[in-house]
């Protein structure tokens, strides 16, 4: 029988917009890997309604609190109203559209023993689109990120994403609370900044595609909306996109 993991001073909180398929199969997926917490919050940004059914019917089975809003009120809302729920000392947040791998137990396992030792570290990072450039101290696949303005390129600025990440609760004092009634990637980025400007210190895992993996299917396709600019791949764009983040993001910063 496979051993079962409890973790007992933390919180599962996933946000949920109109994808009920998708985060039960992120549930089930937790409860196949025998990953116990000590509570699960499940914050929902005023789905459809067959979407909340849907959740209402699996909440006894998967044994999650429910926190909803009449209205669609964006990100930073849905993850306030979450995170105001929890009462461990440390969050694992997740959106739903991800899904732990077999190896997700043993490495979290890891990362919760490295906040318990580390009381300076704000937050540990499991899965991100690239590496981040500049990490040092290397700790079974964890490594510190090291961030300073004045090292080359832009990409040093991404130490926090919304992407799965472990978390102390006390996250907002350090930081302040998301920004509200903005698009999802400002509310991000506005986190990110806050993050920088304050002093966040964070773990990076480096096979950062290894503990989660990102589903999108036909049926529960993403609900993240971006302008062309941001997505296109055209030689042209990409260098014009490129030069606009380097110059805004040490803007944002150093002002």
């Amino acid at each position: 029988m496979t051993n079962e993991y409890f973790f007992k001073e933390v919180t599962l909180l996933i946000t949920h917009y109109n994808r009920s398929q998708s985060l039960e199969q992120l549930l089930r997926s937790f409860a196949e890997l025998n990953c116990v917490f000590a509570a699960i919050v499940v914050s929902d940004d005023g789905s459809k309604t067959e979407h909340l059914d849907y959740l209402k019917l699996i909440q006894d089975k998967y044994g999650f609190k429910l926190i909803t809003t009449p209205a669609n009120r964006g990100l930073g809302n849905n993850i306030n109203k979450g995170q105001d729920a929890v009462e461990t000392s440390l969050t694992l947040y997740v959106q739903e559209d991800f899904t732990p791998t077999l190896i997700f137990p043993e490495r979290f396992k890891k990362a919760v023993e490295a906040m318990a030792k580390r009381p300076e570290i704000d937050l540990v990072r499991f899965y991100a689109y690239f590496e981040y450039p500049f990490l040092k101290n290397p700790d079974e696949g964890f490594y510190d990120m090291a961030f300073h303005v004045f090292r080359p390129g832009y990409r040093k600025f991404y130490m926090y994403s919304d992407h799965p990440h472990l978390r102390r609760s006390t996250f907002f004092q350090k930081f302040g609370r998301y920004a509200e009634g903005l698009k999802g990637d400002v509310t991000e980025y506005n986190m990110m900044m806050s993050f920088l400007k304050n002093g966040g210190k964070g773990l990076f895992y480096k096979d950062f595609t290894g503990l989660f993996v990102q589903r999108n299917s036909e049926a529960e396709p993403s609900t993240m909306k971006r302008t062309a600019w941001r997505e296109s791949n055209g030689f042209v764009v990409s260098q014009l996109r490129h030069l606009y983040r380097h110059l805004k993001f040490n803007f944002d910063y150093l002002t």
